[in-house]
């Protein structure tokens, strides 16, 4: 050996040890941390897991929504672990400068994908870094750069992390091209195990070697060990570096997200919406008819970091900081201090500087923090020192969330953090590694509200509603019916007309708003119209009915909900309910999702599905109108319509083909698509309780919404929720208030325009709105948000 080799044979050893110490460490401090969450059974169907955890990571389908980038990640990331091999090939070329791989070295397909992953690597990497570049808060819209979603992104890991895969493919063509050029001058052993210079072999990089001929054996070979020693050098620094930093999402997602995709909620793949995770006590799930047996100290949600479930930990520490979730979230793209991105990285980073601490021993800990001397980081120090996750922070709306601040506040999240998101699922539908923010925020919404009795004052006047009249307008339940006054047909009701629901089609779940909101009130009328036209039965149950506590419990008061519920439950399994239909997105998902939870167990169709059969089996039919397109109220088809997606009953449901269907089978009615619809569409804002709560931070989100669907040039805004209804009919008064829109233009039910089409066909014209009961101011208006 030379004294060349020699030497870069030390260091890369050197190197490679510390890296690998310093990793089995760091792996060990993960689980760990991850150790200090509650237990949480994530473990069933391992089949099923693995078959979903394969199509995830070979098919990329959470990633595909950004086709280029989900391709030149794909390459890179198939190229990390199949180029590994060449790292170990770098480590036999620093003692023999032509050494090769046994059986593999030089068996030609080994080497084709070897050389096709290198180059594709590189153009994959470069072509990462150029859209970073392009997305770069600089040259984001706005002056603080708020739209692109890399902001509030760690920089300097990121690229790190991309010069290191640009730098270990460039080695790797390198070493190739050498390779063939030492092996063309005769420097081989010319054993068979050794290939030779030629197509075969080096099919991609023979052209470089042929740049190096008449360069002598022995520099070849000194090149080949520089080469071999700055590859190792790389890769081993990296692993250093992320080995020091636990919380550089970035870089340890490449190994984490495997796990993190393997032990999400659903086995079968399914994104981790729908319905919420009831409350668990150290993994199991709270009885709420035995909560007075609980620990005085039982945290109900998450009031501390270790509060989190460990697969919550993990998610966390996860986080790639792509930003495709902070790009979707209406309350980022609205200006509120909320970034699912930013929330996800302060609790990562919060959870690993505590770790120490929690993990310390019992005599380290009752000395206080204070007294532990250089013992524990300033971060772990302030982490520990913070009296709770959320409360006031005096946050900076620039920056309202960035990596924890040692020397920051008693709060490490802000109540305005908190109380911004609309549960809409945007973050968790667009997340490449199955993050569960909703689930999270949630959990931390539940201790504010059950221990801390801290919620916006706005929800003091829902929870009494619900509490006493079990509708969030605290209207007397006597008056569930009015909206079917004047109807020509009998509306049954369970109890009244008949005694069980095995009397009709279909139980017809009202809902709070279709039975008091007089502008929902319109759409119940219409699907009980289109349901008699069709000749399918059903009854509803009346002052029977309940809120079924949607917003309740998404505003973190687990127990209201869980009160209304079991009420609910117990009546629909009375009366013999097996196929409900209901108009609220959020009625639908709560039926269908949360109730099984408490033993309710139905089918559930949404009002747009249940039609869309009925019109495909013919017992409903649109019909034309000659010659021109009236407007005769709300009910009218209108000439172009577009539509937007609930998102309950969108992202966290997957049905978006009824209501689109049903549209464009409407005769003489052009449909428009939103640029933000399906698994991209836009919240309203109503969700997650906000329907309840003022909006008082940045711009509207029901306007931002509005003023898309009045791009499309459609004269109808369809929509298939009466909180969509509520939110966007209000936002587009104010479009008409600004000029933006005239009297045109109105926001109806999709079942609202199927009913005119269809009243068109049995000589019966269009309905018109005097038809429903009049107006009457609701007693407590409810904030529009």
């Amino acid at each position: 050996m030379s004294a060349l080799q020699i030497v870069a044979a030390v260091v890369c050893l050197g190197v490679t040890a510390v890296a690998v110490a310093l990793l089995v460490k760091t792996v060990n401090h993960f689980l760990a941390t991850f150790r200090l969450g509650q237990p949480e059974d994530r473990g069933g169907d391992v089949g099923a897991r693995t078959r979903t955890l394969l199509r995830e990571f070979l098919g990329h389908t959470r990633m595909s929504r950004l086709p280029v980038v989900a391709i030149a990640h794909w390459v890179t990331m198939v190229g990390f672990g199949y180029l590994f091999f060449t790292l170990l090939n770098a480590f036999g070329q620093l003692f023999k400068p032509d050494f090769a791989l046994p059986l593999i070295g030089h068996f030609p397909p080994f080497e084709w994908v070897t050389e096709l992953l290198a180059w594709t690597g590189l153009v994959a990497i470069l072509v990462l870094i150029a859209i970073r570049q392009k997305n770069h808060p600089r040259s984001a819209p706005g002056q603080d750069g708020r739209r692109s979603r890399f902001f509030g992104s760690t920089w300097w890991q990121a690229y790190y992390v991309e010069l290191t895969i640009l730098g270990v493919m460039a080695c790797i063509l390198a070493l190739r091209a050498l390779e063939y050029a030492l092996e063309k001058s005769g420097g081989s052993t010319g054993t068979s195990a050794v290939g030779d210079a030629s197509a075969l072999h080096y099919p991609l990089t023979g052209w470089l070697g042929r740049l190096l001929d008449g360069v002598g054996v022995d520099t070849l070979e000194n090149v080949i060990v520089i080469v071999a020693a700055v590859k190792i050098l790389i890769s081993f620094a990296w692993m250093i570096t992320i080995a020091l930093n636990p919380t550089m999402g970035v870089a340890w997602h490449r190994f984490l997200a495997f796990f993190n995709i393997f032990y999400k909620r659903h086995a079968d793949g399914r994104t981790s919406l729908g319905e919420l995770q009831p409350i668990r006590i150290k993994g199991e799930v709270l009885d709420f008819e035995n909560v007075e047996d609980l620990d005085e100290d039982a945290p109900l949600g998450v009031g501390k970091v270790e509060d989190f479930t460990w697969k919550g930990l993990l998610d966390f520490t996860t986080c790639t900081e792509c930003g495709r979730c902070q790009s979707q979230c209406p309350a980022w793209n609205t200006d509120k201090p909320l970034s699912p991105k930013l929330l996800v990285m302060t609790l990562r980073d919060h959870a690993h500087a505590k770790s120490p601490w929690l993990l310390a021993s019992e005599e380290v800990r009752a000395a206080g923090i204070e007294k532990a001397g250089d013992e524990f980081s300033d971060a772990t120090k302030a982490a520990v020192a913070a009296e709770q996750l959320v409360g006031p922070t005096g946050y900076d709306i620039r920056h309202p969330l960035q990596a924890y601040n040692p020397h920051g506040p008693d709060a490490v999240i802000d109540d305005d953090v908190l109380w911004s998101c609309t549960t809409c699922g945007a973050c968790v539908e667009q997340c490449p590694v199955d993050i569960e923010h909703v689930d999270a925020i949630v959990d931390l919404r539940r201790y504010k509200n059950l221990i801390e009795s801290a919620f916006p004052a706005e929800l003091n006047g829902l929870f009494k509603n619900l509490e006493k009249n079990s509708n969030p307008w605290g209207l007397a339940p006597r008056l569930r019916m009015d909206w079917a006054k004047d109807l020509p047909f009998e509306v049954k009701q369970v109890g009244v007309d008949v005694e069980n629901l095995d009397e009709v089609d279909y139980l017809f779940w009202v809902g709070c708003a279709g039975a008091y909101e007089d502008r929902a009130k319109k759409t119940t009328r219409a699907v009980a119209e289109l349901l008699d036209t069709a000749g399918v039965s059903f009854a509803v149950l009346g002052d029977g009915e309940a809120c079924t506590g949607d917003s309740a419990r998404r505003a973190g008061n687990e127990f209201l909900f869980q009160m209304l519920a079991q009420q609910n439950v117990e009546t629909l399994n009375e009366v013999g309910a097996s196929k409900i239909v209901v108009t609220c997105a959020h009625c639908f998902n709560t039926i269908k999702n949360e109730y099984p939870q408490l033993g309710g167990r139905y089918e559930v169709l949404h009002h747009t599905q249940l039609l869309n059969r009925l019109v495909r089996d013919k017992r409903l039919t649109p019909v034309a109108r000659p010659g021109e397109v009236a407007t005769t109220g709300a009910a009218s088809t209108g000439a172009k319509v577009t539509y937007h997606d609930p998102c309950y009953l969108g992202r966290h449901n997957q049905v978006y083909a009824p209501p689109r269907e049903l549209l464009q089978i409407l005769p003489g009615v052009e449909y428009a698509e939103m640029e933000r619809s399906k698994e991209k569409s836009f919240c309203c804002g109503a969700g997650g309780a906000r329907m309840w709560m003022e909006e008082k931070l940045g711009t509207r989100i029901n306007n931002n919404r509005t003023e898309e669907a009045l791009a499309t040039g459609a004269d109808r805004i369809a929509i298939g929720c009466p909180f969509c209804k509520v939110m966007l009919s209000d936002g587009l008064n104010a479009a008409i208030q600004d000029g933006k829109a005239t009297d045109a233009v109105e926001v109806v039910d999709v079942a609202q325009m199927l009913l005119a089409a269809v009243r068109r066909g049995d000589g019966g014209g269009e309905p018109a709105d005097a038809e429903v009961p009049a107006p009457q101011p609701d007693p407590e208006p409810a904030p529009t948000a």
